[in-house]
């Protein structure tokens, strides 16, 4: 916890509640009668209301961007490194909300809220959700904020395939895309990793066809494993290896199958601990689904080019070269495809180990290259 709050923090944040009475209509068929969004913002608004900055989220992401909550707060806010006075995200220059997205386990509403029309958490009778619905429903947010164009929306991973579908869904309303780390569609490696995933979940005694709530279980072993199969692929062998390589956490070996010998295997026993402590296992295979069915192409019969044909937003594309996960290739994909719609694109490939979770970190590299587009950006 910080004894005192850094002079490049945005300092402590109170989370917002803004709620939705109007239905949102869902690309599943289905809709949300109402619902809620939680979000923070640091910095101010200027007067022409030309600053705004959305900040998309990933996976396990939310809301909590920067800042801290409390000074007990052991750590900051996910993106800390980016969003602050004097960051990338300069708060002295930009307004930025960041959200917790629809179907999530922050705040927003999501499988664990309660159903208007039962009174019971929603579990598994939670629609299905797109990365489209995520933009829409973050299009009427910035319109009860009052914000007609974003400066610039920003994501890294999955936040950034939201980056991308902004400039194609509301071209009008965004000047400038950061796609970190992202992709314009995944992998049947990816499909298949987020599967393996889910099954685990599914497959867990106490997940109950998603109705674990009303037991007052939590199918902890199933989040356990999906989070540990995910963070194996968000880090580099190199990373990995760098990090743990063959070190043993005891002594000697037990030649048993339950022991925690190896460094390695603890750490990801304990990141699927406090993953499966924090995290609903529903939201999980909804977050896991909406990456699996983003596809903006296939509406242009896999025309990657005709998808930007409308897109207004200036763009910058950035990968990072020991990335498995999304690749620098699946970030060249969309850069080829923006040069051939003829739209305006910086793109670099960021020489790091840390593989995919490479931007969440302050490399020195990223945060010049973050900051130098940034500057860019006029409001």
């Amino acid at each position: 916890m910080p004894s005192v709050i850094p002079h490049d923090s945005v300092g402590l944040v109170t989370p917002q509640v803004l709620h939705f009475s109007e239905p949102l209509p869902l690309a599943c068929g289905r809709s949300l009668t109402e619902y809620d969004l939680v979000i923070e913002t640091y910095g101010e608004l200027n007067e022409n209301r030309s600053n705004a900055v959305l900040i998309c989220h990933a996976l396990s992401g939310h809301h909590h961007a920067a800042g801290y909550h409390s000074m007990e707060d052991r750590k900051p806010g996910w993106w800390d490194s980016c969003i602050g006075p004097g960051k990338p995200i300069d708060t002295r220059r930009f307004f930025v909300v960041s959200l917790n997205n629809l179907g999530g386990c922050n705040g927003s509403t999501g499988p664990g809220s309660a159903n208007p029309a039962t009174g019971r958490p929603y579990g598994a009778d939670f629609p299905v959700i797109t990365v489209e619905d995520w933009v829409n429903s973050q299009a009427r947010l910035a319109d009860a904020l009052g914000i007609a164009q974003w400066a610039a929306v920003v994501g890294g991973s999955m936040g950034g395939m939201q980056a991308l579908q902004w400039t194609i869904s509301h071209p009008d309303r965004v000047r400038h895309c950061m796609a970190i780390a992202s992709a314009p569609k995944l992998s049947a490696q990816n499909i298949a990793f987020n599967e393996v995933a889910r099954q685990a979940i599914l497959t867990d005694e106490e997940f109950h066809g998603g109705r674990f709530y009303e037991q007052n279980v939590v199918p902890k072993r199933g989040l356990m494993l999906a989070r540990m199969v995910g963070h194996i692929t968000y880090l580099s062998d190199d990373a990995m290896g760098q990090k743990f390589g063959r070190e043993l956490k005891t002594d000697k070996l037990n030649y048993d199958f339950h022991s925690v010998e190896f460094q390695v295997e603890s750490y990801l026993r304990y990141q699927g601990e406090e993953f499966s402590g924090r995290f609903d296992a529903n939201t999980y295979l909804l977050m896991t689904k909406a990456l699996d069915y983003f596809d903006p192409a296939s509406a242009h019969d896999g025309d990657l080019a005709k998808t930007f044909a409308a897109a207004k937003a200036d763009f910058c594309i950035m990968s990072f070269t020991t990335d498995w996960r999304f690749s620098p290739a699946r970030s060249r994909e969309i850069v080829d495809a923006l040069i051939a719609a003829k739209k305006n694109v910086s793109y670099l490939d960021i020489d790091a180990p840390q593989g995919h979770d490479a931007f969440l970190l302050p490399i020195p590299r990223y945060l010049e290259a973050f900051v130098s587009y940034m500057n860019r950006i006029a409001v």
